[in-house]
């Protein structure tokens, strides 16, 4: 699949969570595979602390049929603080927060 446009680096994603849609670990690999997608192409990342819990469930879920709605929440947490350790852990931090039972 393409990876030179965000919107087509989504649509991977998608897709990839379509295939392994276990969330204990393979959501993790998943955003951290997307980070550095979106690192080495478009020279950005997601600041996962942008995006809430119950959001970020909702988008994936829909995901498989409408996209858009990932996109956009996506599109909007887009940072260009791609060599910020900070902002590295704190994908980690957020990727095991998703994935914790309420």
């Amino acid at each position: 699949m393409p990876e030179t446009t965000f919107y087509e680096i989504v649509n991977k994603y998608v897709e990839m969570n379509v295939a392994h849609p276990f969330m204990e670990g393979n959501g993790r690999s998943a955003r951290i595979w997307l980070d550095l997608i979106l690192k080495k192409r478009l020279k950005k990342c997601v600041d996962w602390s942008k995006i809430s819990k119950q959001d970020y469930m909702n988008a994936m879920i829909l995901s498989s049929t409408n996209s858009s709605v990932l996109q956009s929440l996506l599109e909007n947490a887009l940072t260009t603080k791609i060599n910020d350790r900070e902002m590295f852990m704190k994908g980690i931090d957020y990727s095991y927060y998703y994935e914790e039972n309420d």
